[in-house]
C-alpha cells in the first residue's frame, strides 16, 4: 500500500489532528462531510453515510485522505458558522493579508428529487486583501485502503477507484501529483473560486455543466430555500430557538431521504476515551436512537419526517423474524439489513492514536428488550398526533408483543450496549412495562383489537417485579440492575431510570424517584454533567474509561423540570449549552476538559436537548 502524504501540521494541531468539537456538518441527506475550522475536509463517505470513506484523515493523518484549502500565511484565525437557518457552512480565515471565505454545502434543490447529484460545493470567496491560497485534494478510497487513479479530464480531474470514481471541476487549474490534485492560485478583493466534487456520470468524468460562479450562485441560493422553507415547518417559537433549531437541521441531516431511515451519527471510530479502546461505527440506525428522534420530530410539527420513518419501520415489522434476540433487532443498515458484523482496520492508527478503528457493529446481535418499549412508544405518539398507523402495522405490532409477553422476564445487555453478558436490566424491565402500556392505550384509543386482559396483567407484572426487585429500600433508590432474589439489589446507579416519569411510570413527585434523583446526583452528577454509570460498579467487559454523557445531562434537565425544579433545570440547561461546540452541535460524550468525545454529531444527544427544552419552556410560560 501507498503511503498518502499526510497534511502540513500547523502550530496548533502538531499531530495532524484538530480536536473533534472543531468540526462542522454538512450534508445533502445521503451522506455528509465534516469541515474542520482550518478548511480541511477530514471525513466524507460517498455516496452513502455507510460507504468507505473517501476522505478519512480524522481516523488516520498518514493513511486517511483530506481535502485542504488554506491561505499561504504563516498565521491564521479561523472562525466558522452556518449560515443562517441554513446547513451551508461558512469558514472564514483571518491573516495579515486579508480575509477569505471557504463556503462549504452539497446542494439540495428539492424534496425527493429523482434528479438529485450528489455535488460537495466548496466556493473559496476573497472577502478583502489580496491573498494567496493553496488547496490539495487526497481521497484515499475504501477507509485509506485503495489509492485511486488520477487523470486529467475537460473541467478538472477524476479520480477512480474499484467501486467508486470521482470527478473535480474546478475554476483553478489543478496539477497532479501521484494519487493528489494540487494548485495555488491568488484571489483579489472580491475574486471567487469554484470547486465542485462529484461522482463521475459520463465516460471521461465530466459533467455538461459549466463551472461558473453564476452556477454556484443557484445551488448555492437554491440550497438556501430548500432548508429554510423546511425549517419554517416547525412549531417551536420557545426561548432556545437557535440552539433547537440547529439540532432539529443537524437530526434532518442524519436522515437518509431515500428511505427515512435516521442514524446515530456519521462518523465511526472516534474514541469515548482518547487512546482508549471504546471506538465503535454508529452509521447505522438504532431502533432506539431513531424512535427518540421521531418523537423530537413530531414535538417540533415535522410530520413528514415521522411518517417516512414509520414507512421503514413499519418494512422492518413485516419482515421480523423470531431469532435468538428477538424478532427486531437492535440496529439496521439504512437498506434495512439486519447483519452488520463487526471488524477492525488495523491499518488505521485511529483518531490521535485511538484503536481499534471499527466498522460494522456487534451490538447488532445482542438481545436488547429496552427497544420494543421506545420502538412502541413512538409508534403511540405518531398515532396520537400524526396520521395512524395503518392495519397491517398493528397486526405486526401484535406479532411482536406475543414475543416479548414470552420474554419480557429475561436478561440483555439493554440500553448501553455492554459487552460483559447479559443482566436483568431495571431499565429493559421499564422499556417492557412501556411497551404493554402503550399497546393498551393505542388499543383503547383507536378501537383497535387485542387481548388487553393479558395485556394488561403482564403490564402490571412487571411494574411489580420493579418495585420488588429493582427498588432498594436501604439505600432508597431504583438500581441498575434487579436482584436475583426478594433480597436487596446491588447499589448501581444508572441515569437512564431519570426517564421513569418521562415514560409515565412513576409521578416525577413521587418520593421513591425524588430519592432516585437524589442518589444519581451524588454518584454521577458532576455540575450539570451526568455519567451514564460506573463502569467501577458495574463493569462493561470493556477496558478504560469515558466521559460524561451528554444525552444524560439533557435528562437530568427535563427529570428536574417534571420534578418542578424549574431554576436549577434552567440552569443547568444554559450550563449544557456552553459545552456545544462553536456550530451549535454535541458529539456523544464530554471529556473531563470539557473536549468532546465519541462519534459526532450524535442524533440521541440532539433529541435530548429538543425534549428538555420543549418542556422546560413549557414550564416556564
Amino acid at each position: 500500500m501507498t503511503t498518502a502524504r499526510a497534511h502540513e501540521p500547523t502550530d496548533s494541531d502538531p499531530s495532524g489532528y484538530l480536536p473533534i468539537a472543531e468540526h462542522g456538518l454538512i450534508g445533502d441527506m445521503r451522506t455528509a462531510a465534516l469541515v474542520g475550522t482550518d478548511g480541511r475536509i477530514d471525513w466524507f463517505c460517498a455516496p452513502r453515510f455507510d460507504s468507505p470513506s473517501v476522505f478519512g484523515s480524522l481516523l488516520d493523518a498518514q493513511r486517511g485522505g483530506y481535502w485542504e484549502i488554506r491561505p499561504r500565511c504563516e498565521s491564521v484565525t479561523h472562525h466558522q458558522f452556518y449560515f443562517p437557518d441554513t446547513n451551508i457552512l461558512l469558514t472564514r480565515m483571518l491573516t495579515e493579508h486579508g480575509i477569505v471565505e471557504v463556503q462549504d454545502f452539497m446542494p439540495i434543490l428539492r424534496d425527493k428529487d429523482p434528479d438529485h447529484r450528489q455535488r460537495l460545493v466548496r466556493r473559496v470567496v476573497n472577502v478583502r486583501g489580496h491573498m494567496t491560497m493553496s488547496v490539495r485534494i487526497a481521497p484515499r478510497l475504501d477507509y485509506g485502503r485503495e489509492m485511486p487513479r488520477t487523470e486529467r479530464t475537460r473541467q478538472g480531474v477524476r479520480f477512480t477507484g474499484r467501486e467508486i470514481s470521482l470527478s473535480v471541476r474546478s475554476t483553478v487549474d489543478l496539477e497532479l501529483d501521484a494519487t493528489d490534485a494540487y494548485a495555488r492560485f491568488v484571489l483579489c478583493e472580491g475574486e471567487t473560486a469554484l470547486f465542485i466534487l462529484e461522482t463521475a456520470d459520463d465516460e471521461d468524468g465530466t459533467t455538461s455543466d459549466p463551472v461558473e460562479a453564476t452556477a454556484a450562485d443557484e445551488l448555492f441560493d437554491a440550497t438556501v430555500t430548500y432548508w429554510r422553507n423546511w425549517l419554517k415547518q416547525s412549531t417551536y417559537t420557545g426561548r432556545w430557538r437557535e440552539m433547537v433549531h440547529r439540532s432539529a437541521l443537524t437530526l434532518k441531516m442524519m436522515t437518509h431521504e431515500p428511505t427515512g431511515a435516521i442514524i446515530a451519527a456519521p462518523t465511526l471510530g472516534l474514541p469515548e476515551q482518547l487512546g482508549g479502546r471504546r471506538n465503535w461505527d454508529y452509521r447505522y440506525v438504532w431502533i432506539r436512537d431513531a424512535a427518540f428522534s421521531l418523537y423530537a420530530m413530531v414535538r417540533l410539527g415535522f410530520t413528514q419526517e415521522a411518517q417516512e420513518f414509520i414507512d421503514w419501520l413499519a418494512a422492518r415489522l413485516r419482515n421480523a423474524t423470531n431469532g435468538a434476540a428477538g424478532p427486531l433487532r437492535v440496529m439496521y443498515s439504512i437498506d434495512g439489513d439486519a447483519i452488520l458484523p463487526e471488524e477492525t482496520l488495523d491499518h488505521l492508527e485511529g483518531y490521535r492514536g485511538s484503536h481499534p478503528v471499527r466498522i460494522g457493529n456487534g451490538a447488532s446481535d445482542q438481545c436488547q428488550l429496552d427497544i420494543y418499549g421506545e420502538l412502541i412508544d413512538s409508534i403511540y405518539l405518531f398515532n396520537k398526533y400524526g396520521a395512524g398507523i395503518s392495519h397491517d402495522s398493528w397486526a405486526d405490532l401484535c406479532g411482536i408483543l406475543d414475543w416479548l409477553l414470552k420474554n419480557w422476564d429475561g436478561a440483555d445487555e439493554s440500553i448501553w450496549e455492554t459487552r460483559a453478558g447479559q443482566q436483568n436490566h431495571t431499565y429493559s424491565r421499564l422499556m417492557c412495562w412501556v411497551a404493554l402500556e402503550r399497546m393498551v392505550r393505542m388499543a383503547r384509543q383507536r378501537g383497535l383489537p387485542g387481548d388487553l386482559v393479558r395485556w394488561m396483567r403482564v403490564r402490571d407484572e412487571i411494574y411489580g417485579q420493579i418495585m420488588a426487585r429493582g427498588w432498594n429500600p436501604e439505600e432508597r433508590t431504583f438500581v441498575q440492575r434487579l436482584s436475583d432474589d426478594d433480597g436487596h439489589p446491588k447499589t448501581i446507579m444508572d441515569a437512564s431510570l431519570l426517564l421513569m416519569p418521562m415514560v409515565k411510570f412513576l409521578s416525577p413527585t413521587d418520593p421513591r424517584f425524588r430519592s432516585t434523583v437524589e442518589a444519581i446526583e451524588r454518584r454521577l452528577v458532576v455540575d450539570s454533567l451526568v455519567f451514564r454509570y460506573n463502569p467501577e460498579e458495574a463493569p462493561d467487559g470493556l477496558d478504560g474509561s469515558e466521559g460524561t454523557f451528554s444525552i444524560c445531562s439533557f435528562w437530568w434537565v427535563e427529570a428536574l423540570v417534571r420534578m418542578g425544579e424549574v431554576e436549577r433545570a434552567r440552569l443547568a440547561l444554559e450550563k449544557m449549552f456552553t459545552y456545544a461546540n462553536h456550530v451549535g452541535l454535541y458529539a456523544e460524550q464530554i471529556g473531563l476538559t470539557g473536549e468532546h468525545l465519541g462519534n459526532f454529531p450524535q442524533a440521541f444527544t440532539h433529541l435530548a436537548l429538543i425534549s428538555s427544552a420543549i418542556n422546560l419552556d413549557h414550564r416556564m410560560a
